[in-house]
């Protein structure tokens, strides 16, 4: 009798691998199902057994709508994603890389719910090239890789369970984020140091929230600046995008205004010029508008 030769395919044996854990895993979930009240109270345990995790909880970015309005966005962090899914249980989530281009990194998470069989499944893309198009090294292709997952868990978690469900319980974690706050100067120093550290200035921080001071800095824009923080350090943002853009582009427009206005200025002295109604402070040779006394006073005084 001759010897049979029994070829086992490696992909076939996987999938049946994988297919057998998620049936018994469904098969527990419908025997021991989710309590609502429970989760819900968990999470409220979670998320509020300090100040600092209620304040990790969420995200604030600010951004420009179509017509140059600023536009906040608030959101739940991945922290807070990651408690919600701890607690919600009977919940199968998984996170990989599946692409990088050498341009950009590509991250796919798939969250299932094993006792309503609903699953979801969210891509993130993360950029890998400087402005000037070169590369990351691999060290930070690795680190923007795992922000990428990250982001992808939390999008595919949220998106499975019900908004409506954590709503209350959310509040909640806001108001213990808000209200038990150490006092507001010193966190408000604590919190500027942070964002010290990663170059951004006091400057920089009040035209983000659009004050003239630091001590303008309330409870209220105390927790929107460490939501923001948190949304650096996932990688939802990144201080380029958020501070130094925006003050950038400030700067820009503000010359362009100068530039607008003082070619206007030359167009009515010309044509005051050309008219024979001359302006007092426009020199009716050359149509040069000359500076007012008072500026030149001021001026001489300093």
């Amino acid at each position: 009798m001759e010897n049979d030769i029994i070829e086992i395919k490696q992909a076939e044996m996987l999938a049946g691998i994988t297919r057998s854990e998620i049936d018994i895993q469904i098969a527990t979930a419908k025997q021991y199902p989710r309590d609502l009240n429970t989760v819900l109270n968990k999470i409220a345990t979670y998320a509020t057994m300090d100040r600092e995790t209620a304040e990790d909880c969420f995200y604030v970015l600010r951004r420009k709508d179509a017509n140059g309005n600023d536009n906040t966005i608030e959101g739940l962090s991945i922290r807070m994603a990651e408690i919600i899914a701890g607690a919600w249980g009977n919940l199968r989530v998984q996170t990989r890389i599946i692409g990088n281009d050498g341009r950009k990194i590509t991250a796919q998470a798939v969250c299932h719910d094993l006792e309503t069989n609903y699953a979801v499944c969210k891509t993130v893309d993360r950029r890998i090239t400087t402005k000037t198009g070169k590369t990351y090294s691999d060290d930070m292709q690795v680190v923007t890789g795992n922000a990428a997952s990250s982001i992808a868990f939390r999008n595919a978690v949220l998106a499975v369970i019900p908004k409506a469900v954590t709503k209350r319980v959310i509040n909640e974690v806001k108001k213990v984020a808000l209200g038990q706050a150490i006092d507001v100067e010193t966190s408000r120093k604590n919190c500027l140091a942070n964002f010290a550290k990663a170059g951004v200035t006091e400057a920089m921080i009040c035209q983000y929230l659009g004050i003239k001071t630091i001590a303008d800095i309330d409870k209220e824009r105390l927790f929107e600046l460490r939501a923001t923080w948190n949304a650096i350090k996932e990688g939802t943002t990144t201080v380029q995008e958020t501070f130094v853009k925006p003050q950038l582009e400030a700067k820009a427009q503000e010359e362009a205004n100068k530039k607008t206005a003082s070619a206007a200025d030359k167009a009515a002295a010309a044509i005051a010029q050309a008219t024979g109604e001359i302006p007092a402070n426009v020199d009716p040779e050359t149509g040069e508008i000359k500076e007012e006394k008072s500026k030149k006073t001021s001026t001489s005084k300093k």
